[in-house]
């Protein structure tokens, strides 16, 4: 899995219009092979989109979607300068009801076995 970190910088008073078009895409995006999900956060100076999807290819293909597509050009008249997206392989996740974060996850979203060392630092011997 992977993840999709955007910085959107805002032009002061856009805010407003601009969440509303971002939440119809996001609802949108729901729609989408490879969608886990979605925040959309405040920061000092715009919107910072988090965007967790099964891979990067999925998030790709969502950009050449009517969905996405029509919403782009309004989106970026609001934007106060370029965006900023860094994408973010996921290591660990704790899914919603879960009461911990168990193991770290492979490059294929497979828990990773607990390393030996992590049984001994907490005073127990392996196996």
């Amino acid at each position: 899995m992977m993840t999709v970190v955007t910085h959107v910088p805002l032009k002061e008073g856009s805010e407003p219009e601009w969440d509303s078009l971002m939440l119809e895409r996001m609802n949108a995006a729901r729609k989408q092979p490879g969608w886990a999900g979605g925040q959309l956060l405040r920061s000092p100076n715009g919107r910072v989109i988090i965007g967790p999807w099964q891979s990067r290819a999925d998030w790709e293909e969502w950009h050449h979607a009517p969905e996405f597509t029509e919403t782009r050009r309004q989106l970026d008249e609001m934007a106060d300068g370029p965006t900023d997206p860094g994408w973010h392989e996921v290591v660990a996740e704790g899914p919603k009801g879960q009461s911990r974060i168990e193991r770290p996850l492979d490059r294929k979203g497979h828990a990773l076995s607990r390393p030996a060392a992590a049984s001994s630092v907490r005073g127990s011997s392996p196996g």
